[in-house]
This record gives C-alpha cells, sequence and structure tokens, in this order.
C-alpha cells in the first residue's frame, strides 16, 4: 500500500487523545452523507417530472412538425416538395392540422379554446385516444355526422355531457367582414354546431386549451379550402428522428421549419434544465458549507499529531509527503461521505420509485399519486465529482497553512 495512503487511513480510523477530533470527523461525514443525499433525491424527482411531462407531450404532440418560418397558413396540396415529404420511408403517417382560436359555446356558458382541425391519419396513429376518460375518441359516423373531442378541462368549464342532445357551437370571427353586417356584431362570426363524443384528460395544459374536430370542420369555420397551418408527422420504427427531420428539413427548404418535440415546447424543456441545475448548485453550495467541518477537523487533528510530524521529518519525511498525508485523510473524510450520501439517496429514491411513499397532495386531480422518480447515472457521477472536489478544497486550506507553519517554526529552531 502506497506510504501517504497507508498513514492516512490509520489517522482516519485509529481513536484519538482528543474525543471532540473524533466528534467533529463525525459531523463531517454526517454533513458530506447528507448533502450528497439530497443531490441525488432532488435531482431524482426533476428526472421523474421531466420524463413526466415530456410523456405527457410526446401523447398530444407529433414527433415531428412542420410550419412557416413566417405566417401562418400554407397550401401543401399540389407542391411536389411535401409529395417528397409524404413519400419519405422515414415517414410512418402524414396529418393535415389546421389550428386557431375559437369561442365555444355550450347551453348558456362559454369558454375562449384552441379548436384543433385533423384528418384520418391523425386519428389512426394518435396517442389521444388513451387518454379518453369519458365517450369516444370519434370524429366521425357512418352518416358523415361530425363530432369534437375535447378537453377535460374544456368539458368542466363548459358543463359538457356526453348525451348527443344539445350540440357545443363553435365560433371564429369572419376573415372578411363587409361593412353591411357591422352594424351586427353576431354576424362578424362564422359559426357551427357539433356533439361532442370524447373527453381526454392529458395534463392541464391541453385538458383547458384543445377541442378536436375534424379538418372540414375547421376550414368551414375559417373559410379556408385546402390551406393548412401546420403538418404532423411520424417517425416510422428503425429511422432515427434526427435524420429524418434534417433530410425533410433539405427538402422543404428555407421557407419552412422541421420541429422536433423538443423544439415545439423548447421554452419549457430549458426552463426545466436551468431549475435542475439551479437546484444542483444550491445544494453544492450548501455542502461547501457543510464541508468546513473538514477544515476545523484537520486542522485539530495536524495540531495532534505535531510529534508524529517531527519524527517523519526527521525520518527524511518532506513537506510534500506530509501534506500530502494529511490531504489524503480529508479527501477520505469527504470520500466516506459521498459514498454513504450516494447508497442512502439511491436507496431513498428506489423506494419511492418502487413503493410511491411520498404522495402528492392536493385540492386539484393529479395524473400520478406519488412524487416521480428517476435515477440517472449521470446524476451519480456529477454528485461525486463535485463532493469529492469540495473535499479536496476544503483539506487543501488547513494542511498548506498549518504544515507551512511547522516547517517554518521548525526551521527556526
Amino acid at each position: 500500500m502506497n506510504f501517504p495512503v497507508f498513514i492516512a487511513k490509520r489517522y482516519l480510523l485509529a481513536k484519538k487523545s482528543q474525543n471532540v477530533i473524533n466528534i467533529i470527523s463525525a459531523i463531517s461525514v454526517v454533513g458530506v452523507a447528507t448533502g450528497t443525499m439530497a443531490l441525488i433525491v432532488i435531482l431524482s424527482v426533476f428526472n421523474g417530472f421531466d420524463s413526466l411531462i415530456k410523456s405527457l407531450f410526446s401523447v398530444f404532440d407529433p414527433e415531428l412538425e412542420i410550419r412557416l418560418v413566417e405566417g401562418k397558413t400554407f397550401v401543401a396540396e399540389g407542391d411536389s416538395r411535401f409529395d417528397d415529404v409524404r413519400d419519405h420511408p422515414g415517414v410512418l403517417y402524414y396529418a393535415e392540422v389546421v389550428e386557431e382560436n375559437a369561442l365555444v359555446m355550450y347551453g348558456e356558458r362559454q369558454h375562449i379554446a384552441t379548436m384543433k382541425g385533423v384528418d384520418d391519419s391523425f386519428a389512426r396513429h394518435s396517442d389521444v385516444e388513451k387518454m379518453i376518460v369519458d365517450g369516444y375518441f370519434q370524429f366521425s359516423d357512418e352518416y358523415d355526422n361530425e363530432f369534437a373531442v375535447i378537453g377535460r378541462g374544456v368539458a368542466n368549464v363548459l358543463g359538457v355531457g356526453l348525451n348527443f342532445i344539445t350540440p357545443m357551437e363553435v365560433y371564429i370571427p369572419r376573415r372578411t367582414i363587409r361593412p353591411a353586417i357591422t352594424l351586427a356584431p353576431e354576424q362578424a362570426f362564422n359559426s357551427k354546431l357539433i356533439f361532442p363524443s370524447g373527453i381526454f384528460a392529458i395534463e392541464q395544459e391541453f385538458d383547458m386549451s384543445y377541442i378536436l374536430v375534424p379538418v372540414n370542420f375547421a376550414r368551414d369555420l375559417l373559410e379556408y379550402s385546402n390551406e393548412v397551418t401546420s403538418i404532423e408527422l411520424g417517425v416510422r420504427e428503425g429511422f432515427r428522428e434526427s435524420e429524418v427531420r434534417q433530410d425533410l428539413q433539405e427538402i422543404l427548404g428555407d421557407e419552412f421549419q422541421v420541429r422536433n418535440r423538443y423544439q415545439q415546447h423548447e421554452w419549457l424543456y430549458k426552463v426545466m434544465e436551468t431549475e435542475k441545475w439551479a437546484i444542483f448548485l444550491i445544494l453544492s453550495f450548501i455542502l461547501l458549507v457543510a464541508s468546513f467541518n473538514i477544515i476545523g477537523s484537520l486542522s485539530m487533528l495536524i495540531i495532534e499529531k505535531k510529534k508524529d510530524i517531527a519524527v517523519l521529518k526527521s525520518m527524511g519525511a518532506g513537506e510534500g509527503l506530509i501534506r500530502k498525508i494529511f490531504l489524503l485523510e480529508g479527501w477520505m473524510i469527504s470520500a466516506v461521505g459521498a459514498f454513504t450520501g450516494l447508497l442512502l439517496g439511491f436507496l431513498i429514491s428506489f423506494a419511492q420509485m418502487r413503493f410511491g411513499i411520498i404522495k402528492l397532495y392536493g385540492t386539484g386531480t393529479f395524473i400520478i399519486d406519488a412524487y416521480p422518480v428517476e435515477l440517472q447515472l449521470m446524476d451519480f457521477v456529477y454528485v461525486l465529482l463535485i463532493v469529492l472536489a469540495i473535499g479536496f478544497l476544503a483539506a487543501l486550506v488547513p494542511v498548506r497553512y498549518i504544515t507551512r507553519r511547522f516547517f517554518t517554526e521548525s526551521e527556526q529552531l
């Protein structure tokens, strides 16, 4: 065994003459372990919420979405570029979408919602059907009747019941208002009736905002012929999303933007990532404060081992070797605390992930019952590195100052 490591290990495990040194060393280990455990648990909870939100968004959002860089609507029909997009081997489905804000009325109640007109491809491939909590995922029947699928929040605000007796009425401002009807404001809107066939529950943002209707229903209200606001695409199994996206972007050129799920909600994902690492830095600072105990512990240990330092020096040990011994001593205190904290953090996170010990409480309706947790290997690596780095810096301060002082005093004698 390396000589400095052997001595540092002996100092760590051996009983000190002053019991207070043992107590401070134990406090140092507990402090580092607690901070490390907190880092792992908090990061795992953030990972859990991040994965939960991404999974919810993936139910509603397409893998790829085509939109104009500038402007709102475009015509894909008859454009050879979109024929190439549809025929790309990596494209699983191609769905035209018309999206616009609308006033929805049901009886005496009204609500501003986002009307999303979708075609048959969306209906066949969407995962929204899995999130239906009442009724059916249906946009038409054999009699060519049109139906809407609405979010649970919209249904609650409007008091919608799936009785197929009372329809919803959807209002959209006319694109062109004739002067003759400006004196009659109600005539400035296009309106159509539609029966709700099902209610979905995904996430509050979607549930309070969206009603899904047939694309032709939306076009009639908006006075469109074959315009679309976006095209949603699925990626066929066996193809990489990034490669398909790059191919489609090259086909469409700079006029259009092909966005993946991250880009569709880029601001949200950036905020979540920023929050996670902000918490990481805050807890790291707390861990730095907790590591100050190492400074006190090492300072007292070096003073206690003053005679040992003199013996080692008389045997030929230089200042560098002695510093290395006590640096290793402080680093070992951090290492014991770090690995203990990592183990405790893993056990707590795994227990929460497996048994859902800590529940979510509140007046609202939650998608899950307990705090979500997800363990990621790189979190353990980052935490271990930051703890060991903080422990090294905490040990370096007293070792450099006190050992230099001892050697200076001995040289003067």
